[in-house]
C-alpha cells in the first residue's frame, strides 16, 4: 500500500527516534541488573533515577513518589486493589464512572464480586463530563477511594479534576486519576489538583510499551502490588525494565517539552476535521465536548452504518483509524462509553474515533475527509434503514 495515515494515536504511538536512541545502551552495553553491586550495575541504577526524575517533573511530584509498572492496566488495578485492602476496614465504598476505562472497570467488578466493596457509577452529562453535584451526594461515611479517568480515551473529554481533587480532600478520601490518556498532552499537577494516586503508560506519548507508571502520593501506605523482591522501594518486586525506564523517561522529557507547541498544532487539526465531516457529511455528530477534550481527539458517530465496516473500508484506503478503546475493539457490542452519553445502540455502533500526532498534516486530513465521504455514501447506499429514512424524509 503506497499510502499510509496513521489516526489511532490513543491506542499507541509510534516510538520516537530519541526515545529509541535513549533505550539502545541499555539493551547491548549498559545491561546490568540494577540491584547488583558493580559499576556495570550502577550505570542501569542511575539511568533509572534519571527517568524517574524526568517523569516527576511533568507531574509536580518528587521523584520517590513514582513507581514503574508494567503500563497503564497494572497500574490502575495496583491504585484500586491496595487501596481497598489498605482502607475496606473503615469503609467499602468505591465512587467511579460509567465511562472509565475496563482496567478501572473490571477492577471495581472484580472488587465488588470476590471481596465486598461497594461500587457507585457515576453518570456523566451528554458530552461525557462527571456532574459534580452527583459526585458530593453519592459520598457516604464507608467511601473510601474516588477513582476518575483524567481523559476519556474514546471521546476525549476532560474531567473538572482539580475540583473532583478538592471533594476528595474536604472529605478525606483518597483521589485516583486514570491518566494514560492525559499524561504529556495537558498539564498536570499533583497538588495542585490534589491527586493521591496517578496512572501512566509510556506507549501513549511516544515510549515504549510494557512500561507505566503509579504515582502514589508519599504517605499513601497503599501495600506492594507484586511480591518478591525490594526493586521499587518493595512496593513493586521484579527486575527492573531498565531500556523501557530509560525510554519512558525519554518519551516523557519530550513530551513536556514539546506539549504547548504539538498540542496548539493538533488542537487546530482537530478542529479542522471536526468541521470538515459535520459540514461535509451528513446525519452525523461529535462525540465529546467540544472544548475540554484532549488537543488530537476526534470521535464522529454516522447514522445508519456500521463502524467496523467503516473501518475496514478505511484500511483499504490506507487509514488506521479505531471504533473505539483499542482494547475491546474485538467486541461487537456498542461502546459502553458511548451509550453513557446516550446515544442509542444503532447511533452508537457508527462510532469512528480519530486520534492526531504530531506527525499528522492539514493534507492528511483533507485525504480522510474525502474518503470518508466516499465510504459512508457507499455504506448507506447499502443500508436498508438509510433506505427507509430517506423514503420517509423526501
Amino acid at each position: 500500500m503506497s499510502k499510509r495515515i496513521y489516526l489511532d494515536n490513543a491506542a499507541t504511538t509510534k516510538t520516537a527516534t530519541e526515545v529509541v536512541e535513549a533505550m539502545l545502551p541499555y539493551f547491548t552495553e549498559n545491561y546490568g541488573n540494577p540491584s547488583s553491586v558493580y559499576d556495570l550495575a550502577a550505570t542501569s541504577k542511575e539511568a533509572i533515577t534519571k527517568a524517574r526524575e524526568q517523569i516527576a517533573a511533568v507531574i509536580g511530584a518528587e521523584p520517590k513518589e513514582i513507581y514503574f509498572t508494567a503500563g497503564g492496566t497494572e497500574a490502575d488495578n495496583w491504585a484500586l486493589e491496595a487501596t481497598y485492602e489498605l482502607l475496606c476496614k473503615k469503609g467499602n465504598h468505591i465512587i467511579t464512572t460509567k465511562i472509565e476505562h475496563h482496567a478501572i472497570l473490571h477492577t471495581c467488578e472484580y472488587l465488588e464480586k470476590n471481596r465486598g466493596a461497594r461500587v457507585t457509577y457515576l453518570d456523566v452529562d451528554e458530552n461525557g463530563i462527571v456532574k459534580l453535584e452527583d459526585l458530593e451526594k453519592a459520598i457516604t461515611p464507608e467511601t473510601i477511594l474516588i477513582s476518575v479517568m483524567f481523559a476519556n480515551n474514546e471521546i476525549g473529554s476532560i474531567q473538572p479534576i482539580k475540583e473532583i481533587g478538592q471533594i476528595a480532600k474536604e472529605h478525606g478520601i483518597y483521589f485516583h486519576t486514570d491518566a494514560v490518556q492525559a499524561f504529556g498532552q495537558v498539564p498536570i499537577d499533583v497538588d495542585e489538583y490534589h491527586i493521591d494516586m496517578l496512572s501512566s503508560s509510556a506507549h501513549k506519548i511516544n515510549g515504549p510499551k510494557g512500561i507505566g507508571f503509579l504515582y502514589i502520593r508519599k504517605g499513601v501506605k497503599i501495600r506492594s502490588f507484586i511480591h518478591g523482591g525490594a526493586q521499587e522501594r518493595k512496593r513493586r518486586a521484579g527486575t527492573e525494565n531498565v531500556p523501557g525506564i530509560v525510554g519512558y523517561g525519554a518519551a516523557a522529557e519530550r513530551a513536556a517539552r514539546t506539549m504547548q507547541e504539538r498540542t496548539e498544532v493538533e488542537r487546530k487539526l482537530r478542529d479542522y476535521l471536526i468541521e470538515r465531516i459535520t459540514k461535509e457529511i451528513p446525519y452525523c455528530r461529535l462525540n465529546g465536548d467540544p472544548v475540554k477534550r484532549l488537543p488530537n481527539n476526534v470521535n464522529i458517530s454516522f447514522q445508519f452504518i456500521e463502524g467496523e465496516s467503516l473501518l475496514i473500508f478505511l484500511d483499504g484506503a490506507g487509514i488506521c483509524a479505531s471504533s473505539g478503546s483499542a482494547c475491546t475493539s474485538g467486541s461487537l457490542d456498542p461502546s459502553h462509553v458511548l451509550l453513557a452519553i446516550g446515544l442509542p445502540h444503532e447511533i452508537a455502533h457508527g462510532s469512528l474515533r480519530l486520534t492526531l500526532s504530531e506527525e499528522t498534516t492539514k493534507e492528511d486530513l483533507d485525504y480522510v475527509v474525502e474518503k470518508l465521504k466516499e465510504i459512508v455514501a457507499r455504506l448507506r447506499d447499502m443500508s436498508p434503514l438509510y433506505e427507509d429514512f430517506m423514503k420517509k424524509n423526501k
